[in-house]
């Protein structure tokens, strides 16, 4: 198969989305990425990124690849549990501690940081409306985070929250008391749910 074949190939197999590093894996040049944007069958859309003329950009997917170290969270993963109504207007992420942001990523995303050994705690997948794979945090990281950052955060968005996850009836209320315990907000949490329950 030559280069071209195996970049339509990989492109789509992302849903019409390249990034240039992922030809690394596969050893291409990355000069057949111009080749193919010249010959319009694919356009360039932000430095290293790429995508077939016809694609819709999934910008939470793209950043996450370009940047593999963003996890969504707070608002965002709100809105992707069903546990808002509100589509958030700029996207929630969390690095961990050192992680040197972007100016990219600090114009367009409220930043959120966590120490190294907690960043990866509660991490889970799903799927962007678009089809493409990202990760998110739990619901019950969700909440953690959100007794965290509480100050920083909408206190409707943040009632509203509690109070439907508290309905929900798949939660995890052990691993909600675990990840409390670990990220330091279990008294918080605790004086949270004797009211709602």
């Amino acid at each position: 198969m030559n280069y071209i074949k195996r970049i339509e190939k990989i492109i789509n197999e992302q849903n019409g989305t390249l990034l240039s590093s992922d030809l690394d894996e596969y050893n291409i040049p990355r000069t057949y990425l111009s080749m193919m944007v010249a010959e319009g069958k694919i356009e360039k859309i932000g430095r290293g990124i790429y995508a077939l003329p016809d694609a819709l950009e999934d910008e939470m997917y793209i950043m996450q690849k370009k940047y593999p170290n963003l996890i969504y969270s707070h608002e965002t993963t709100l809105f992707f549990h069903e546990i808002s109504d509100r589509t958030p207007f700029e996207y929630s992420v969390t690095v961990p501690s050192g992680y040197k942001v972007v100016d990219t990523i600090n114009e367009r995303f409220n930043i959120y940081y966590i120490k190294r050994d907690l960043h990866l705690m509660g991490v889970t997948e799903l799927e962007t409306t678009l089809g493409n794979t990202i990760r998110i945090y739990n619901l019950e990281r969700t909440i953690c985070d959100l007794l965290r950052s509480r100050n920083r955060i909408d206190i409707q968005i943040f009632s509203d929250a509690l109070k439907r996850v508290v309905k929900k009836k798949h939660l995890d209320y052990v691993l909600l008391s675990e990840y409390a315990r670990k990220l330091n907000v279990e008294n918080i949490l605790n004086t949270y749910m004797e009211v709602l329950l």
